[in-house]
């Protein structure tokens, strides 16, 4: 397994204008993938932060520059309050657990969402590794958390429309770079890609203004059993792909017109 994957990374490495500069990932299956082994669902949440430590590791391994991972939706908290709980005592262990080795690989960690809807003792766990981290220069990783598509764009539109009314900015000035910078991702670029594990075909909610051009990539494969070799392929994958922007490909412009 160890030669077939290094034999993956250098495929990828041969190629490193292709590689992408955002990954952004729906990490779907923990529950499912729990359910298979007669486990309660936190177990299967438990598998998932190892799977999320494969991926970071792996991320960095390719010089990826932006890791995106749906970490906890707006609409997870429907969810029963126990699997709520469980969740976010998981994140804030998980987060202060392994700050070291965010810190020894360079990984700066930034958050993504309406951070304030989250307790004070899990904001404090993500604010000191953010503190500690800052000055990484390497992968940032992150994590979006009380977030939705939907949600941040609605906050978006609230705050333009403030500072309308303040006059701070004229009507005429809205064009798309300017309403990306009132988004919770205006310092990170669009994704290049976008994995969603489990196999189900939807975005959820997720980056709905920043994926309009993003190539997708959808595997059956539960979160949990998700690692190194998952995201090296999709990778490569990802690489395989002509992204054109709505564009014609040159191959098409070159071609000669028939009489």
């Amino acid at each position: 397994m160890t030669d077939q994957l290094d034999e993956l990374k250098s495929r990828i490495l041969a190629r490193t204008e292709r590689i992408p500069a955002h990954i952004a990932i729906i990490m779907d299956g923990n529950g499912r993938w729990a359910a298979m082994r007669h486990k309660p669902r936190t177990y299967g949440h438990e598998q998932g932060v190892e799977a999320v430590k494969k991926v970071v590791r792996a991320s960095g391994e390719l010089g990826i520059k932006y890791l995106t991972l749906y970490t906890f939706s707006v609409e997870n908290w429907k969810r029963p309050k126990a699997e709520v709980d469980a969740l976010m005592a998981l994140l804030a262990k998980t987060t202060l657990d392994n700050l070291d080795e965010l810190i020894e690989k360079d990984v700066k960690l930034i958050t993504t969402g309406r951070i304030s809807g989250l307790s004070p003792t899990r904001r404090a766990a993500l604010a000191e590794a953010e503190r500690r981290t800052r000055d990484n220069k390497g992968l940032v990783l992150n994590l979006a958390l009380n977030y939705g598509g939907r949600t941040e764009i609605l906050d978006a539109v609230r705050s333009i429309a403030t500072s309308v009314k303040a006059g701070v900015i004229d009507v005429a000035e809205i064009d798309e770079q300017l309403f990306s910078e009132f988004l919770y991702t205006a310092n990170i670029p669009d994704p290049d890609l976008l994995i969603r594990t489990s196999g189900e075909n939807r975005i959820s909610n997720f980056l709905l203004w920043q994926t309009s051009y993003t190539e997708l990539y959808i595997i059956d494969t539960l979160w949990p059993d998700f690692g190194r070799k998952e995201l090296f392929e999709a990778v490569l994958a990802y690489q395989s792909r002509e992204r054109r922007f709505g564009k014609v490909t040159e191959e098409i412009e070159d071609e000669p017109q028939s009489a």
